[in-house]
């Protein structure tokens, strides 16, 4: 059951689907139509799930769950990664690997292997103030005020030493 992304409870459960490249304008669109249609007959066990999504910066594909009607289950889930999957397939990127790091220059959004952005923080290329995605986010709630945020408030901060 497609629902607003902005109407959806504080405590609905979030995944957060990052791209290791910007999508095209072509590409936004054919994606927000893809995940619209996924999203309209996600179930669990044969019951609705009430749930919306936004595509943030041309490169973040967010999805909220409000589990106060029906709650995610482990085939509902698979459902999603394997949706996540065909998208990879269809636009050649990757949204999958949780390891890598999103991160602003400005109004760019920077993409880097963990390993990469480890060496930018030891270099002091990044600093504490450097705003980073902390995609690990579990609810609506936490996206809004901690996905977002300063490095030094997320769990990049232990590269910052």
């Amino acid at each position: 059951m497609l629902a607003d992304f902005n109407t959806l409870s504080e405590t609905s459960r979030v995944w957060i689907y990052q791209s290791n490249r910007s999508f095209s304008e072509t590409e936004l669109i054919e994606i927000h139509k893809k995940t619209e249609a996924f999203i309209t007959q996600w179930t669990a066990h044969g019951a609705d799930l009430k749930s919306g999504f936004e595509i943030k910066y041309k490169r973040f594909i967010c999805i909220a769950l409000d589990q106060t009607l029906n709650s995610a289950t482990g085939c509902s889930i698979d459902a999603s990664v394997h949706f996540m999957q065909e998208l990879e397939k269809a636009y050649d990127v990757n949204l999958l690997d949780r390891i890598n790091v999103s991160y602003k220059q400005g109004e760019y959004i920077a993409y880097k292997p963990l390993a990469d952005f480890k060496k930018m923080a030891k270099n002091r290329a990044v600093s504490p103030n450097t705003v980073v995605f902390n995609n690990l986010v579990t609810n609506i709630a936490e996206y809004r005020t901690h996905w977002e945020v300063p490095a030094k408030e997320s769990w990049h901060s232990r590269f910052l030493k």
